[in-house]
């Protein structure tokens, strides 16, 4: 046609992703760059900022533009193609798009009273090309799996690795993340580096499904590490820790793409669809899975010290909420015997009851090395037993054992020692007696050493944290499945 103009679409990797539509026009390229891609349906505005004229070879420019300089970045043709000019003035612009992607037509449209404009609105003008599409959805709660064994059975299941992390729901549109925790928490603030994932995605929107997950020095998850980000309230708390303790975004499940929710379609399917965006930056990771073999991957969990796999049935649909036995997680489980040296009231509704457990490992050498709290794991009716037996008790002078009597004394010199007779231990098997300091008081005996100053603070009392120490009192050895390094 006569006057059919050229025009090019630039996926553009700078500072911040975005598109660059160039229009040919009196000899130079017209520009605008458009943060969050070209609009898909009429009633989806969205902003465009008038650059420079650029010269007739970005039309066929692609490639990286070296740091330091204008645009620094990756640049790669997301469409081309030629154009209709349907209306060209100083404040508003209609073009018919004639694209190997897009066929459609857009207006451009100035908001501010600038000569030349700046600030501009792209509007589609026909009907979206894809009319069953369907809008994103919101609050997907993720599927969850059962514990169990290996299925006896290999034919017909795929065998990924289970990451020690946070559950993650991510909400992606071009130039917009959301995501979400298991409990439907907005978490985006918490991890701004898992901003690339858009960036991986380009033009595509989606809703994916995997593992926030912190690995240390070695490469091996850390929960630890990532509990130190999870409470980090603010964006720029977030931030200043990004480069001390990252994270990865591990991806395995795909729910929604461009429109079309996926969740009914088999596992096989989604997977095969995720592989196809080919996600993988810095921070976003889309890990394999394996066919069949599944006893050769929980092996290879084992030796690196992984917490287990998670078996999925290769015609499983998502079914959003529910634990089915479509997906079972196998867990490797190694032993250590560890020291319960006390305990921490909890917060909330559980305040007056059991909330982490103080724990320490005897080494080759016999002295307790304190290694720090836990969750105690209790149900409610097991801390409402605990409450009962756990009687506090206070005395004055020299410590005194678990089957003695606190002494009565007319002084009042010397450290008060807080304990607990721990009525809960008696009789088991794996108990001993064993001398041991409060860390509270300045009180000394063997069976302390190596009690760091740390152990010392988080047992010291105050309002909101008051440590019920077993101080001199018989422990108990439990047995608290964790990985053994």
């Amino acid at each position: 046609m006569e006057d059919a103009h050229r025009f090019v679409i630039h996926e553009h990797h700078a500072r911040r992703l975005h598109w660059d539509l160039r229009l040919e026009r009196d000899g130079v390229l017209a520009s605008w760059a458009i943060p969050k891609g070209l609009p898909e349906a009429p009633k989806d505005n969205r902003f465009a900022a008038a650059t420079e004229d650029h010269p007739l070879e970005y039309l066929d420019f692609h490639g990286e533009i070296p740091a330091g300089e204008y645009g620094a970045g990756e640049i790669m043709i997301w469409d081309h193609g030629t154009y209709e000019c349907l209306k060209w003035e100083p404040r508003k612009i209609e073009v018919a798009l004639h694209g190997e992607r897009l066929r459609a037509r857009y207006a451009l449209f100035a908001i501010d009273q600038e000569q030349p404009p700046g600030d501009w609105m792209i509007h589609r003008m026909d009907p979206p090309a894809d009319p069953d599409r369907e809008p994103m959805p919101r609050k997907i709660v993720p599927m969850l799996a059962r514990a169990g064994e290996l299925p006896s059975q290999e034919r017909g299941w795929a065998y990924e690795v289970k990451w020690d992390g946070v559950r993650a729901i991510a909400y992606c549109e071009p130039g917009r993340l959301r995501l979400e925790s298991r409990n439907l928490n907005d978490i985006t603030d918490t991890y701004p580096e898992l901003s690339s994932l858009h960036r991986a995605l380009g033009s595509h929107a989606a809703v994916l499904d995997g593992e926030i997950v912190a690995f240390d020095s070695d490469g091996h998850p850390s929960f630890s590490l990532l509990q130190q980000r999870m409470g980090l309230k603010s964006r720029a708390q977030a931030r200043r820790q990004m480069s001390a303790r990252p994270v990865s975004y591990m991806v395995f499940d795909l729910l929604w793409l461009n429109g079309h929710s996926l969740m009914e379609l088999p596992y096989s399917e989604r997977r095969s669809r995720l592989a196809d965006l080919r996600l993988l930056t810095d921070s976003v990771q889309s890990p394999e899975h394996l066919l069949g073999d599944g006893q050769a991957l929980l092996q290879a969990s084992i030796e690196q010290g992984l917490e287990g796999i998670v078996a999925k049935r290769l015609d499983s649909k998502y079914e959003p909420g529910l634990r089915t036995r479509s997906w079972v997680k196998i867990k490797t489980v190694g032993r250590q015997e560890l020291v319960v040296g006390g305990w921490v009231p909890g917060r909330g509704k559980r305040s007056e009851t059991i909330g982490a457990l103080l724990l320490g490992v005897y080494e080759s050498d016999g002295a307790l090395r304190y290694v720090g709290r836990v969750g105690s794991g209790f149900s409610d009716s097991e801390l409402e037993r605990l409450a009962k037996l756990l009687t506090p008790l206070a005395r004055e002078g020299t410590p005194f054992s678990s089957g003695e009597k606190p002494p009565r004394s007319s002084s009042r010199s010397g450290p008060r020692v807080a304990a607990c007779v721990r009525r809960a231990t008696r009789g088991c098997a794996r108990t001993r007696r064993r001398r041991r300091s409060c860390a509270r008081t300045s009180h000394r005996a063997p069976g302390a050493r190596g009690l760091p100053p740390r152990a010392r603070k988080a047992a010291r009392p105050n309002r909101r944290n008051r440590c019920r120490c077993a101080g001199w009192l018989r422990v108990a050895h439990l047995r608290r499945s964790a990985p053994i390094s």
